[in-house]
C-alpha cells in the first residue's frame, strides 16, 4: 500500500529546533529528505552529552537504518558539504552508505559567495542579514536558468559549464567593483566536487515515488522557518526559497495529494537572526535573560539572536499557510522560573487592532500582550505544572492545532510525546 510523506518545518523565523525533533522521530521513518535551503541552515542535535551541527545533511543521519536524501530544492556548497562528512567521520559515523543526493540540486560556486558578499555590502544600512553563504545568488542562477546542478558533474562538459558560469560571475563582480573569489577557493571547491562525484547521486523524484509506493515512511525536513519564506515571509527580510509545506512538493518532486501529517515546530517564545521586523522583540533585561538561558546564538553564524514573546497571530498564520496538523513546542524550559510570561494575541497597526499578520510588518505595528502565570522547573519524569498546561491549552485554542511534542531541554532524551487533548 502506498504511503504518504509527512512534513516537518519551522513555524517561526527559523532556529526553532527542527534538527532535534527530526532526530527524535527519525526511527519512525525510512527516509529523511531535506527539501530546500542550503548551508545557511544550522540544525543542532545534542545527545549523550555531545553537540552536533548539520547544515546540509538531513538530521536523521545519526539514526541507524535511516536513508538521508538531499532533495532537488536544496543548494549545495561542496566544500561545506565535505566538511560536514569529515566531521561525522571524526565521530565514527560514515554516512556514505545512507546518504543520497538529488541530481537536480544546484551547486554553490565560490563566486556565488563573492557575489553574496558584494550584494550585501552594497545595501549599506538596508542589509537583510544574509549569512553570506552564496544562497541567494545560487537561487538567482537557478531561476535565471544559468545554474550548475549536481547531475551536471556526471557530464563530459562539466568543467566547461563551471567555467562559463564563473566568467559570468566575474563580470558581475567587476560591476560591483569587488574582487573575484581567490584561486585557492576555486581549487578547494574543485577538490570537494571530486568527492561529491563519488557519492550516491539519484533521480530523487523517482526514488521517493518508489519508496512511497513500497510503503516506506518518508519525512520531509525543512530549513529556516515559515516567516522567512520567499513569498509569504516578512519580505524582503527572508530567505531565497519556499520554506513552507508547498516547498516540500517542489523541493522533492512529491505531489500534494501524497502529503500526510504536517508538523510545525515553534519555540515557547520567538527569536530572529539578522535584520527585519519583529513585533514582540524584547530590548530589555528580559530579552537578554531569554537569550542567555536559551543559548540563543546562531548555529551557522554565531550571531546573537533577537528574542521576544510568543507571537500567536504569526503562529496562526504559519498554521494556515502550511496546513499544519500538529505542533511541537520547543524550549519551554527556558522560561521556567518566571513569575509571568507575556503572549502576543494581536497587533495595533496604524491605530487599529487586528489579529492577522499584515502585509507590511515593518510599519507602525505594536504587539497586544496578555500576561499568563509562569511555571517552575519542567522535567520529563514529572507531571507538567498546571500553569504550563494552561499555557499549552491557550496556544492550542488560539491556533486551532494540537501540541503533540514538547521539548524540555536540548538533549534528545528531554522530550515529551504528548497525547493530544485538543480536538480541532
Amino acid at each position: 500500500m502506498a504511503a504518504r510523506m509527512d512534513v516537518l518545518l519551522g513555524a517561526q523565523w527559523g532556529d526553532e529546533g527542527k534538527g532535534k525533533v527530526v532526530d527524535v522521530v527519525a526511527p519512525e521513518y525510512n527516509v529523511i529528505a531535506r527539501f530546500q535551503g542550503g548551508p545557511n541552515a544550522g540544525h543542532t542535535l545534542i545527545f549523550e552529552g555531545k553537540k552536533h551541527v548539520l547544515h546540509t545533511i538531513p538530521s536523521g543521519v545519526f539514526r541507524e537504518g535511516t536513508t538521508n536524501l538531499v532533495g532537488n530544492g536544496v543548494v549545495i556548497d561542496p566544500v561545506i558539504f565535505l566538511k560536514e562528512i569529515k566531521a561525522l567521520d571524526a565521530v565514527g559515523l560514515d554516512v556514505r552508505k545512507s546518504l543520497l543526493i538529488s541530481r537536480r540540486a544546484h551547486l554553490i560556486l565560490p563566486t556565488h559567495r563573492a557575489l553574496d558578499a558584494a550584494s550585501e555590502a552594497e545595501k549599506g544600512t538596508s542589509k537583510i542579514g544574509s549569512t553570506l553563504k552564496g544562497i541567494g545568488p545560487t537561487y538567482m542562477d537557478k531561476t535565471g536558468r544559468n545554474g550548475l546542478r549536481i547531475g551536471d558533474l556526471e557530464l563530459p562538459d562539466s568543467m566547461d559549464r563551471f567555467l562559463a558560469l564563473t566568467k559570468k560571475h566575474e563580470r558581475l563582480l567587476e560591476q560591483y567593483g569587488k574582487p573575484d573569489a581567490p584561486a585557492e577557493a576555486r581549487e578547494e571547491w574543485l577538490a570537494a566536487v571530486e568527492v561529491i562525484r563519488g557519492l550516491q547521486l539519484v533521480d530523487s523524484e523517482h526514488y521517493l515515488d518508489n519508496a512511497l509506493r513500497n510503503g516506506q515512511r518518508v519525512l520531509a525536513e525543512g530549513a529556516q522557518g515559515t516567516l522567512l519564506d520567499i513569498d509569504f515571509g516578512t519580505y524582503p527580510f527572508v530567505t531565497s526559497s519556499n520554506t513552507i509545506s508547498a516547498g516540500a512538493c517542489t523541493g522533492l518532486g512529491v505531489a500534494p495529494n501524497r502529503i500526510g501529517t504536517i508538523t510545525g515546530i515553534f519555540k515557547a517564545y520567538c527569536t530572529r537572526v539578522g535584520s527585519g521586523p519583529f513585533p514582540t522583540e524584547l530590548l530589555d533585561d528580559t530579552g537578554e535573560m531569554i537569550r542567555k538561558a536559551g543559548h540563543e546564538f546562531g548555529s551557522t553564524t554565531g550571531r546573537p539572536r533577537r528574542c521576544g514573546w510568543l507571537d500567536l497571530p504569526a503562529l496562526h498564520y504559519a498554521v494556515m499557510i502550511n496546513g499544519i496538523t500538529e505542533l511541537a513546542m520547543m524550549k519551554a524550559d527556558v522560561l521556567s522560573g518566571m513569575d509571568t510570561v507575556q503572549v502576543c494575541t494581536g497587533y495595533t497597526v496604524n491605530g487599529k487592532r487586528t489579529d492577522r499578520m499584515p502585509y507590511d510588518v515593518s510599519g507602525e505595528i505594536k504587539p497586544i500582550l496578555e500576561p499568563m502565570e509562569g511555571w517552575g522547573e519542567l522535567r520529563t519524569e514529572a507531571p507538567l505544572p498546571a500553569s504550563f498546561e494552561r499555557y499549552i491549552a491557550m496556544v492550542e485554542e488560539r491556533v486551532g492545532v494540537p501540541i503533540t511534542l514538547i521539548s524540555l531541554g536540548p538533549d534528545r532524551a528531554e522530550t515529551v510525546r504528548r497525547q493530544p487533548t485538543f480536538a480541532r
